[in-house]
């Protein structure tokens, strides 16, 4: 049986209110005719366009998330969202350790390890981001930098919770504006390092968790990263953020995979 698919995007500081509302119901039109037991459709907007869009988008054919969540349910932590926050909107998923919360604000993997815990005790699906830096690629240390943030990020959780793990990898070299696409052989090199890790955390089950790539995913090479064995789904960017567009994608993408099997 052809394993389903996942394809989503992160919006990061990108988007107005109106906007994400009306970007949602577009790619929700334009996707609802593609069975949701084969793709799962995600999309994780800012946090002030979480109200408007859970109430505005209908929530049978895309998952809606958040883009970081506090590890504390309430507290002294001016600025940040706590679990609870995100529950009382209904969300279904929140993301965690993306590169630019780990580089850009600091966030350090034992961090992310206390954020998992909390998204997993609270029933988010969690999806952990991970990757190397291209000054680590450049060191030849990749999979000893990925397997350490897995490591660390699932320290302590249960294989009871493998069916709300989702993970991302996503090299910091490849992310962003000026960002450079890994090659597809690249790619499946490190999604089978990330396999074999999860593996080792959580046993047998693990090949139930999803492995997206994310990195500068584009129509010209998604299809030949979606074809990789170890890839389960696209964490797309700046591609992803015109509804019509990331509809062709998805389904050049798609059909690329059903044509391998």
């Amino acid at each position: 049986m052809q394993k389903k698919l996942y394809f989503g995007s992160n919006l990061k500081m990108y988007k107005t209110i109106e906007e994400t509302v009306a970007y949602l119901q577009k790619l929700v039109e334009n996707t609802k005719d593609i069975s949701r037991d084969e793709i799962e459709l995600f999309i994780i907007p800012s946090y002030t366009t979480l109200e408007s869009a859970t109430k505005n988008v209908d929530r049978n054919y895309v998952m809606l998330g958040a883009q970081n969540m506090c590890w504390e349910d309430q507290g002294q932590f001016t600025g940040e969202i706590s679990p609870l926050m995100l529950k009382e909107l209904g969300l279904d998923l929140v993301m965690i350790g993306h590169s630019e919360r780990r580089h850009v604000f600091g966030e350090t993997d034992a961090e992310e390890n206390k954020k998992v815990k909390a998204a997993l005790n609270h029933g988010f699906t969690t999806l952990l981001c991970i990757g190397e830096t291209a000054e680590e690629k450049e060191f030849g240390i990749s999979p000893e930098v990925l397997r350490t943030q897995l490591k660390v990020g699932f320290y302590g959780v249960s294989a009871d919770n493998i069916g709300k793990i989702w993970v991302a990898y996503e090299p910091v070299w490849s992310i962003g504006v000026n960002g450079t696409p890994a090659s597809a052989d690249y790619a499946e090199e490190m999604h089978k390092v990330i396999k074999e890790c999860l593996q080792e955390i959580f046993g047998e089950a693990s090949a139930e968790i999803p492995v997206l790539y994310g990195g500068s995913v584009n129509p010209g090479n998604a299809n030949e990263l979606i074809v990789q064995p170890s890839i389960d789904g696209l964490f797309t960017g700046r591609a992803a953020w015109d509804a019509d567009k990331f509809d062709k994608l998805i389904r050049d993408a798609k059909k690329t995979r059903e044509s391998m099997a």
